[in-house]
C-alpha cells in the first residue's frame, strides 16, 4: 500500500490495463473510496454505478462516441465506476470531482491504475438519457457528473507538468 504523499506525487492517468478483471472486494474498495470522500453540507448526494469495462453496455456508450473504438475510451479497463448527483444540488458537480479523485488516489493504494472520463457525459446525458438512467440503475432526480476507469496498469505515464510560478498567485 503505498503512502499518500506518494500516491499524490506518482499521479498520473494511466491508458493501458493487463486483460484481467479486478476482485469484487477491489471494486468495492474504489467505491467506498468514493463513499469516504466528503460532500457539501454532507449531502452524500452522489450515486456509483459499477459496469464492466469490457461489457455490453461500456460498449453501447464507446459506440455513440466512437463506432469504429467503442471499448478505446476505457482504454482497456476492466472496472467503470460512474458517479452520478442530485439535478438539485448545487455542489454536486464539485462533490462529484472530489469523489472521483478519492477513487483514483484509492486506486494507487490498491497498487491499480486509473483514469478519469468525463467524454461521456453528453452521451449518457443526452437524448436517450432516460434509457441510460433506467440501464446503469441511476436513481430519478439524478444525472451523470462523471467516471473512472481502473485496472492493473500494462502502461506508465510521466505526471503532468505544471508551473507554479504561473498557475499560482501566492499572496501569504
Amino acid at each position: 500500500m503505498k503512502d499518500l504523499f506518494a500516491a499524490i506525487n506518482e499521479r498520473s492517468s494511466i491508458r493501458g490495463y493487463a486483460d484481467e478483471p479486478l476482485s469484487a472486494e477491489q471494486n468495492t474498495a474504489l467505491v467506498e473510496f468514493g463513499l469516504k470522500a466528503p460532500t457539501a453540507r454532507n449531502e452524500q448526494e452522489l450515486h456509483f454505478t459499477i459496469i464492466d469495462g469490457k461489457g455490453a453496455l461500456a460498449e453501447e456508450i464507446g459506440k455513440e462516441l466512437n463506432p469504429a473504438n467503442p471499448l478505446g475510451y476505457l482504454y482497456g479497463a476492466p472496472t467503470f465506476i460512474l458517479i452520478s448527483g442530485k439535478d438539485d444540488f448545487s455542489w454536486t458537480s464539485v462533490d462529484a470531482g472530489i469523489a472521483v479523485e478519492n477513487i483514483h488516489l484509492g486506486a494507487i493504494g490498491l497498487g491499480l491504475g486509473s483514469v478519469i472520463i468525463g467524454c461521456i457525459e453528453h452521451i449518457v446525458n443526452g437524448a436517450r438519457k432516460e434509457y441510460y438512467r433506467e440501464a446503469l440503475g441511476i436513481p430519478e432526480g439524478y444525472s451523470f457528473r462523471v467516471a473512472i476507469a481502473a485496472g492493473r496498469p500494462v502502461a506508465s505515464k510521466a505526471q503532468h507538468t505544471y508551473s507554479y510560478d504561473s498557475q499560482v498567485t501566492d499572496l501569504m
